[in-house]
């Protein structure tokens, strides 16, 4: 790998010098480090241009880069995949964030970055959910990726609501909760984990279902296999519309008799490993455990 892509905001004061001090690590071993061109009069102003960086639009950045590194928390490494997994590439994260749970690295393990160069790294491969929105009439929507969760809720109104869970034709559940959160094993430790969900080791194939304050003792989280087609129906008489949120950003509304229909991606993401720590050590040094 020897075109790496740096991705962080670079407005940042502080991810910009962080950038400065990666692009040093890997100067001499990478051809050639992307940069996003949008920040280019920002690093040029700032004095921290590298000789090597090639400015170039996001887009051309994730067709022909070989590895993108990204500085920041887990907001930054969702953003990143999304991009990254539709070209195949894999991402690294050296944390900047609160907790980064996805990242690899902190900024004081920089030397390891050594191991991209030598070969000692281990991909590994994440499930991704294929996320639609499907109008009564068969009219699709909306479409996205998700790497941790699909939420359906409320949106800013603080009233509970009302949603009809299907796997394929089977219906499963009817629920009244604050909203339903539909997560992969990876976002089995963000949002699906704050609202009582289980933390399932990413190696499992699995799609996790979890209700959110719902108004029941019986409702619980649900896990099933990937292979199910996921169906979540807006039978909310009194609010106008719901909100359909992907991985904490896109968000789109879904009016009274819309569908929401989850399945497991044909896209994966791919995170690169560098150090040589299990699942169970990881959400312990997160203190997820």
């Amino acid at each position: 790998m020897k075109k790496i892509a740096l991705i962080t905001n670079f407005n940042i004061t502080e991810k910009l010098e962080a950038a400065g001090r990666v692009a040093d690590v890997i100067g001499n071993r990478a051809d050639e480090i992307f940069v996003p061109e949008i920040y280019k009069e920002r690093i040029m102003r700032s004095r921290m241009h590298k000789s090597r960086y090639t400015y170039a639009p996001v887009e051309e950045i994730y067709s022909s880069a070989e590895l993108v590194i990204v500085i920041g928390g887990d907001g930054s490494m969702l953003d990143a995949v999304r991009h990254a997994s539709v070209s195949d590439i894999p991402v690294l994260g050296i944390n900047m964030g609160r907790v980064g749970y996805m990242t690899e690295l902190e900024m004081d393990e920089l030397e390891l970055l050594d191991n991209v160069f030598d070969g000692k790294y281990v991909l590994d491969r994440r499930a991704m959910l294929s996320v639609k929105i499907v109008s009564p009439k068969g009219a699709t929507r909306f479409s996205a990726l998700a790497l941790n969760e699909a939420v359906i809720a409320n949106g800013s109104t603080a009233r509970i609501i009302d949603l009809e869970l299907s796997d394929g034709e089977e219906l499963v559940s009817t629920y009244r909760a604050d909203g339903l959160v539909v997560a992969t094993p990876t976002g089995s430790t963000a949002y699906s984990l704050s609202a009582g969900g289980p933390i399932v080791d990413p190696r499992l194939s699995c799609i996790c279902v979890t209700p959110v304050c719902p108004h029941s003792l019986l409702a619980r989280p649900l896990v099933f296999p990937d292979s199910a087609e996921l169906r979540v129906k807006n039978i909310c008489v009194r609010e106008k519309m719901l909100h359909l949120t992907v991985d904490g950003k896109a968000t789109f509304e879904m009016y009274h008799g819309d569908t929401a229909v989850i399945t497991r991606a044909s896209t994966e993401a791919k995170l690169l490993r560098v150090k040589d720590e299990g699942f169970c050590s990881k959400i312990r040094l997160k203190k997820l455990l």
